[in-house]
């Protein structure tokens, strides 16, 4: 497949499973996540009359990818990271191929299970209604965080949201649930820029959200269910010192615009 050759991108693999058939694309985030993934993409099945599923895999050894379980389970396109870089290079490798292939939006879910796709039609009447940056919101009327951990439900009210909200402009109350959605003209902005080296780890997620607002798109939030397990370990990529330290050196980046063209 041929991409714009100003767009910086991950060496990834495509597996096409399925033809594109909706208009709307949503975008799984998955690593190593096993069953929790499993019992995702089933629970999903209801999501795919309604917006094309396509599996942004970091690299995965664990199995939980395997084509044949995904195209039995209504999965479009399977992409597999070969290259470097964490999340936000994921983010680049889904964009990337869902523009390329004519989606007129895209929501993004992690795989690991946490997150409630039933409310992926919410997204869908946003995207409908002309809104370019969509966030899922635990905080907002009709949202639901059920066992989050208090240190992180204290970050994401004290610190996070506040900060993106500072540096965008709009009133944010989730800014860490990766349950979003996004136009494809908003990406596709020359005043964005997400396909650049830069973005290799946190930093897009947290770009898109200050720029959408800050460039006058139209911004909401929709209510969503996020569900941490009762008991055991929190499904996380994001380590207790090491990773918590690099999301606050992003931040401050955001909020100081270095991630700007």
């Amino acid at each position: 497949m041929k991409f714009p050759d100003n767009w910086k991108l991950p060496t990834f693999d495509i597996v096409e499973l399925a033809p594109k058939r909706q208009k709307y694309a949503i975008c799984v985030f998955v690593l190593n996540e096993g069953d929790r993934f499993l019992q995702q993409i089933q629970k999903m099945n209801s999501v795919a009359s309604e917006c094309d599923i396509l599996i942004a895999d970091g690299g995965s050894n664990d199995g939980s990818t395997e084509p044949g379980f995904l195209e039995k389970n209504h999965v479009v396109t399977l992409l597999t990271k070969t290259g470097a870089g964490k999340l936000s290079a994921q983010m680049r490798m889904a964009f990337a191929y869902a523009l390329n292939n004519g989606y007129d939006g895209i929501i993004t879910v992690d795989g690991n299970n946490k997150d409630d796709t039933s409310a992926v039609p919410l997204f869908i009447s946003a995207l409908d209604s002309g809104f370019d940056h969509i966030q899922g919101s635990r905080f907002i009327h009709g949202g639901r965080a059920i066992n989050t951990p208090p240190l992180r439900w204290l970050a994401v009210r004290l610190i996070h949201a506040p900060i993106i909200s500072h540096a965008s402009g709009f009133s944010y109350t989730d800014t860490t649930n990766g349950f979003r959605a996004y136009s494809s003209k908003f990406l596709q902005d020359k005043r964005v820029l997400p396909f650049r080296d830069i973005f290799s780890a946190y930093e897009l997620h947290y770009y898109l959200a200050v720029r959408a607002a800050r460039l006058g798109y139209r911004v909401t939030e929709v209510p969503v269910i996020r569900r941490y397990p009762a008991r055991g370990k929190i499904p996380t990529k994001i380590s207790p010192v090491k990773g918590n330290l690099l999301i606050l050196k992003t931040l401050l980046n955001v909020l100081a615009g270095k991630y700007n063209p």
